[in-house]
């Protein structure tokens, strides 16, 4: 019989995927690359967020990524992406307020997106690993 609550760990992850799907529209005038590379930095923290919950330890409220990648434990394998991902962490927050943006080109965007990406399916494996564990 399955539970009636649902893994906290695979709700985020869900959400993450929404995020992602949302970070992937297309942009259009109304759209612009900073409200697309925001929902990429949130698909990457929801989906760092999920790891968290799946070791049920407590869940960070930060938007800041390097924060969430170094406190992880070390026993985990570290994505070369890791690196890199705590770039997004600017979309978090300065695009959330009209008037406070830098310029976003395709470029910063597909990236945001690519990043996002691999740290999505690197969690969703953390995830299913430590499930099975």
């Amino acid at each position: 019989m399955r539970s009636m609550h649902a893994d906290p760990a695979q709700v985020w992850l869900r959400d993450a995927q929404g995020d992602l799907a949302l970070a992937r529209v297309k942009k259009t005038r109304a759209i612009r690359y900073a409200h697309l590379c925001f929902h990429a930095q949130q698909a990457a923290e929801k989906s760092l967020k999920a790891v968290y919950l799946a070791l049920d330890t407590d869940l960070p409220r930060t938007h800041d990524l390097a924060f969430l990648i170094d406190n992880l434990p070390k026993r985990l394998p570290m994505s070369p992406t890791f690196l890199v991902l705590p770039t997004l962490t600017k979309y978090a927050v300065q695009f959330r307020y009209p008037g406070q943006d830098i310029p976003v080109t395709r470029r910063d965007w597909l990236t945001a997106v690519d990043l996002a990406t691999e740290i999505y399916h690197w969690a969703q494996a953390q995830v299913d690993g430590i499930r099975k564990a």
